[in-house]
């Protein structure tokens, strides 16, 4: 359940620090306003808030984590929202980092 949990957390985290980056990149380079703007430091913000309720206590761990996370997530956002159209080395380099992602935190420790 706790690795259920983590994963659901990280999922969370990735749609609000990728969605807010998104609006403000739309806010801004996209010419969309303050009001997208504002939606994404929100959305940032609550990004921050997420981490903190990992299970795991170790903010390094958490965020050396997540950046595996924000890398598939990212890739997955832009499929979905901009339709990019990642090529095998984009595939590749994202199942790295869940597999990283995958040692960093749910490796046995003793």
């Amino acid at each position: 359940m706790t690795v259920a949990r983590s994963l659901l957390l990280f999922a969370l985290a990735a749609l609000a620090e990728i969605g807010g980056a998104w609006l403000v990149w739309q806010g801004w380079r996209e010419h969309r306003g303050v009001l997208w703007i504002a939606a994404g430091v929100l959305a940032l913000g609550a990004y921050g808030f997420v981490a903190t309720v990992q299970p795991d206590p170790h903010f390094g761990r958490i965020l050396a984590a997540y950046g595996g996370i924000f890398v598939a997530g990212s890739l997955a956002w832009g499929m979905v929202v901009d339709k990019f159209r990642p090529d095998r080395w984009d595939y590749l380099g994202a199942a790295i980092c869940l597999v990283g992602v995958a040692v960093i935190m749910y490796a046995p420790r003793t």
